[in-house]
């Protein structure tokens, strides 16, 4: 029997805990540092920072850990892998190396590039005033990306020159490295992997919903909601992602002497030109993860460590119903969000930026907690996810009412 160790504090590492504990091999999963709603399910917390990589060896080696699962990107890009990797322990992320296909946009383009992977053309720069002649002169909209990692706020769709002035020049103050990206019009996806080697395993298609508010509007920010799978997204566009996007990425992240145990997450778009990758995360999604493991029937931790001795996974997913999730958030998020705000207590959401205790739990960041359903349609799953919402005091909490929408919209042919 084993004890699982889930590293960071947010609704992913909220559901990644759940999926672990639902193993029958598994007795026990601490989320480190966790948060206090994770004690609705049983899941135990240490108050150990994510960044804290002794601190997490020194607990796992005490306690007897079997796998240590890292959730958030931060400590990915910071080493954390390797660091587990060099005390001998079991870990699934991919290392310091590989984990520049998330902390560099620039990385991640030239591997692109390198390896043929589709994806929209691009500038680099590292001067302002380069930028900005380039900029004058090239077709609207552009996307202007920072070039680490920002917490899915580093990405500007600039409309007009002077929000691309403005935004090239927000990007310069804080970098030496930016990118000027044309942009793509077409449907987004998501497609995460979870990896071991040459092996892989495709999870359910997911869509994010990365805006504020309502019909996109409004800050990017983390992620408000998501659903799956995606009905747009049929099986024929999944088989040709697969093709042109993730057997060529695992090679060449191969080729490059890259490989890892871990998740690639494709941000993907469908254009009419086809399928292009927009962006890679080297880790689970947030707030996708939260409708994708639930889908999951047979063990995740048999899963997880089959990829770690790169011996073919076993998995089952359920083909029937749609999940769809609902993201709460405290006022002011992205930039200024409130602290102290009460947040609701209900049985089986996925709690994130959350302080106190069960029955008294209130805001300590941006997203504090996800409401999610599932259904035999989308619609259906959406309607019982906003029916749930609407029976909680939700009071000052922000969140979006039209989550699942795109995905019931028919084009025209």
């Amino acid at each position: 029997m084993a004890k699982v160790l889930v590293v960071g504090g947010g609704g992913r590492e909220h559901a990644i805990a759940k999926a672990m504990l639902a193993s029958p091999q598994v007795t026990a999963v601490t989320c480190a540092p966790g948060n206090p709603g994770m004690a609705l399910d049983g899941i135990q917390t240490v108050a150990i920072d994510e960044l804290d990589f002794a601190a997490l060896v020194d607990f796992a080696r005490q306690n007897t850990i079997e796998l240590t699962f890292i959730g958030p990107e931060v400590p990915l890009a910071a080493g954390i892998v390797d660091y587990f990797q060099a005390a001998g322990l079991a870990v699934f992320g991919p290392n310091q190396a590989a984990a520049q296909l998330e902390s560099s946009k620039v990385f991640a383009k030239e591997f692109m590039r390198r390896h043929q992977i589709p994806t929209a053309d691009y500038q680099l720069f590292h001067d302002l005033a380069a930028a900005l002649t380039y900029s004058a002169q090239a077709v609207l909209p552009q996307v202007i990306k920072v070039d680490g990692l920002a917490a899915g706020k580093g990405v500007t769709v600039a409309t007009t020159h002077d929000q691309a002035t403005t935004a090239l020049t927000q990007a310069f103050a804080a970098t030496d490295t930016v990118l000027i990206e044309a942009y793509v019009d077409g449907f987004e996806f998501s497609q995460m992997v979870l990896v071991g080697g040459d092996k892989y395993c495709l999870l359910p298609t997911a869509q994010d919903h990365k805006r504020l508010l309502d019909d996109d509007q409004g800050p990017n920010t983390g992620g408000m909601g998501a659903y799956s799978p995606v009905p747009q997204i049929t099986p024929a566009i999944i088989a040709t992602t697969i093709k042109t996007i993730i057997e060529p990425t695992l090679a060449g992240l191969q080729s490059d002497g890259l490989s890892f145990e871990g998740v690639i997450y494709v941000g993907g778009i469908l254009t009419a030109q086809g399928v292009q990758v927009i962006e890679y995360n080297l880790r689970l999604g947030d707030p996708e993860t939260q409708i994708l493991l639930p889908q999951l029937q047979s063990d995740f931790y048999q899963l997880i460590v089959d990829l770690l001795q790169h011996r073919d996974p076993i998995a089952t997913w359920q083909t029937q119903a749609t999940y769809l999730g609902i993201v709460l958030a405290a006022p002011g998020y992205p930039n200024h969000p409130a602290k102290g705000i009460a947040v609701p207590t209900l049985a089986g959401a996925d709690y994130a930026s959350v302080a106190g205790e069960p029955g008294h739990m209130v805001s300590a960041g941006g997203r504090v907690m996800m409401v999610t359903a599932h259904a035999d349609s989308l619609a259906a799953a959406k309607t019982a996810a906003y029916a749930k919402l609407a029976q909680l005091p939700t009071g000052d909490l922000v969140y979006r009412t039209d989550i699942g929408a795109k995905g019931l919209v028919v084009k025209k042919a």
